[in-house]
């Protein structure tokens, strides 16, 4: 897995200078191709730097005779939050130095679980506090700065918040524990013992809202790497290399780095000649043009995939719980206030306006081919547009990426294949 670089950025999307140039060297030392993978949210450097090296392991075997490939990690800031059941709430500090002493006090309710209602008030506040969102005199979210529309969970009555994330952890593993699959396996989902009965039982919804809370300030984050980061660079790239071909790969909330760093691709640089999205977070109509249930809107992404030259294909699992459980609850509940009350179509799935791209694919965007994994891994993928590849075969969890059956998609995307 040579020649490999990384590529670092801090959360503004700035990074170390010389970094470009770096990458357009690789050509001058007859790299044709090279292929570049962010990492999701929730990875510390070293976790990246691991799953980089992991991921790209098959790729020399795969690679036609005359391609001369390199490879590129993005590593950027998306904090490091352990799992359970002893999560280290601490180490969000490493990239919230700034919400220093508010993670303590989280980190504190979050252990002792007390049972009055004013320590899940209070838990509120600091999650507002922790992702700068506060309530107007109105009631409704206010954020510091300009953005998409805010989490209604982060100004709504914190105990029905944490009574509704506990229901759909509760909820999803006992579904997947019926279907005899990993309950719960990358949704934040945590055992019952030790919370008690009453609104004390309701921390355990609590914890999987600090992570929708800190999923919500890495969402904004990645937008931000991506459209202020990674596509500036690439144009750069372009500049000094336009002969070389950029293939960019994002797993998760990297998924959504990638996507935005076609919004930040200088006007009329053109060096992305593919993008593979892994188990992607974010909307599944975010490059239509047309919201299906709201047709005077249209995605985040509207016609971005124009701006690469191949395909963009993205990868989907239906047993990825994380997006299938979490990721429509909590899109939800950031659109929609009226959300809270009654629990039915608590999980969401029978509400497509939610849906992430990694749990169903590209939606609503005419002439999107849709694949099995063995069509793709037998035919290939087609040489432009959009492209959806269902990998539940071989995804079994949000994190399982490192397959060499997603490797021979990214070759294919790529066409670089033997």
């Amino acid at each position: 897995m040579e020649p490999y670089r990384e590529i670092t950025f801090d959360k503004e999307g700035d990074g170390p200078a010389g970094q470009s140039a770096a990458l357009a060297a690789l050509a001058r030392q007859g790299v044709t191709d090279l292929v570049m993978l962010a990492h999701g949210w929730n990875s510390s450097p070293s976790g990246a730097t691991r799953l980089c090296s992991d991921f790209f392991a098959p790729f020399p075997g795969l690679l036609a005779p005359g391609v001369e490939a390199g490879y590129a990690g993005v590593i950027w800031p998306s904090m490091m939050f352990s799992g359970e059941p002893v999560p280290d709430y601490r180490a969000l500090v490493t990239v919230l130095p700034e919400k220093e002493p508010i993670l303590d006090r989280l980190t504190e309710l979050l252990v002792t679980a007390p049972a009055e209602e004013s320590a899940f008030a209070e838990f509120g506040a600091l999650l507002r506090e922790l992702t700068d969102v506060f309530s107007g005199a109105d009631g409704e979210g206010v954020a510091a700065g300009p953005g998409e529309p805010l989490p209604a969970f982060l100004v709504a009555d914190p105990v029905e918040v944490c009574a509704l994330f506990t229901a759909a952890l509760e909820a999803d593993t006992t579904t997947a524990t019926a279907a005899g699959a990993d309950a719960g396996a990358g949704a934040g989902a945590v055992p019952a013992e030790g919370f008690g009965g009453g609104l004390k039982r309701y921390w355990k919804g609590a914890r999987e809202v600090l992570r929708q809370a800190t999923y919500y300030v890495m969402k904004k984050r990645a937008g931000q790497v991506g459209a202020s980061g990674l596509g500036p660079l690439l144009g750069e790239v372009a500049r000094a290399a336009p002969g070389l071909r950029v293939h960019l790969v994002g797993h998760s909330m990297g998924a959504r780095l990638v996507a935005y760093a076609l919004e930040g691709l200088p006007s009329g640089a053109r060096p992305v000649a593919s993008v593979t999205l892994l188990q992607g977070a974010f909307s599944h109509y975010a490059f239509a043009a047309r919201l299906p249930h709201e047709p005077g809107r249209s995605g985040s992404l509207r016609d971005m995939q124009s701006r690469v030259r191949g395909p963009l294909v993205a990868c989907h699992s239906r047993h990825d719980a994380a997006l299938r459980v979490m990721y429509p609850l909590a899109s939800r509940l950031a659109r929609d206030s009226e959300s809270f009350g009654p629990a039915a179509g608590l999980l969401g799935s029978d509400d497509p306006r939610w849906g992430a791209i990694g749990h169903d694919g590209v939606l609503a965007v005419p002439g999107t081919v849709v694949r099995t994994l063995a069509a793709a891994l037998r035919e290939g993928v087609p040489a432009s547009g959009c492209v959806s590849v269902d990998t539940a075969d071989v995804v079994r969890s949000h994190s399982d990426i490192c397959r060499p059956e997603l490797a021979r998609v990214v070759v294919s995307a790529a066409r670089v294949g033997r």
